[in-house]
Order: structure tokens, then sequence, then C-alpha cells
């Protein structure tokens, strides 16, 4: 009820999938500032549901939230990435 989980349109990863919370969140900021702390709970726990429900908890994978413009966000609405299904590398390159 709370949150939508689909495969991204353009996969990073061969498991690549988006956790939205339902609710007007901008981002983690927003997120975890105005939605109720049990919101913020049951959307995490769920978050961890996909990922082993995805097969990539046992091998590891990768949650990121890309947030404003420093972070690379794109969309203005929170969301977490779910990647994983193969070794993913350095996140932030060394330079």
């Amino acid at each position: 009820d709370e949150v939508l989980a689909f495969r991204d349109i353009a996969p990073q990863a061969p498991v690549h999938v988006l956790v939205i919370p339902k609710g007007a969140y901008v981002s983690l900021h927003d997120f975890t500032r105005d939605a109720p702390a049990d919101v913020v709970g049951r959307f995490f726990q769920k978050a961890g549901e996909i990922a082993r429900d995805l097969g990539v908890a046992g091998e590891g994978y990768r949650a990121i939230a890309n947030i404003g413009g420093h972070g690379g966000q794109e969309v203005p609405h929170f969301h977490l990435h779910i990647c994983g299904g193969r070794r993913l590398g350095r996140m932030i390159p060394q330079g």
C-alpha cells in the first residue's frame, strides 16, 4: 500500500529495480523529515524484502539514493535503486 517497485527502464546491472514510497517526497531528506517514522521503517523493510525476493541479498547488492544535483538526482521523487546480479565494482572512481 505504501511502496511501489518496478524494473528500471535503462538497467545498469542484471537486476535493477526502483523502490518508491507513495507520497510526495522529493528526496531522502524530505522522506525522513516528513513521513511518519513507521512509514520510513516499513519502506526500508520492504526494500530489504524486495532485494531478498530478487535473489541478490546473498551475494550482495547496492541500494542507491541519488539526492540533489551533486548526487545525480534526475527525477524529483525519492526512490532507491536496488542493483545487483554481478560484481558492481567501485561506486565512485578514484581520481
